[in-house]
């Protein structure tokens, strides 16, 4: 009696748990963005750039972030530096700061960086 006692309890919790045990396979989606499971740091310690921004028309320029002030200062982050008006970021200087794009200049030549609209809040 205790045997099929013991016998109805172990198929009792079987049965309860065969759900967890038969899952499929999990499969993050993205949805085109950064995966959060990769991380951002390589063992030797240098950060990772997973912009999916096209770097090379923009002249490696990211806008990630836009502080925009149209009565103040107004900062851009850029290539995770936080600039200003006037500050330089590679051979590119800050020249102005809008709401939704950041226009730089380099040689006399502006250049007008705008962030994606999945970064506009």
């Amino acid at each position: 009696m205790l045997l099929s006692k013991k016998l109805l309890i172990l198929l009792f919790a079987l049965l309860i748990l065969s759900p967890v045990f038969c899952q499929n396979e999990f499969v993050y989606d993205a949805k085109a963005k950064r995966n959060p499971f990769i991380p951002l740091v390589t063992p030797e310690g240098r950060l990772l750039k997973l912009d999916k921004n096209d770097a090379a028309s923009s002249g490696g320029l990211a806008i990630e972030g836009i502080i925009y002030d149209k009565f103040g200062r107004s900062f851009a982050i850029v290539n995770t530096a936080v600039v200003g008006i006037g500050d330089s970021v590679g051979d590119y200087r800050v020249l102005r700061i809008l709401e939704n794009k950041v226009i730089f200049i380099k040689d006399g030549e502006p250049l007008e960086v705008e962030l994606t609209k999945e970064e506009i809040k």
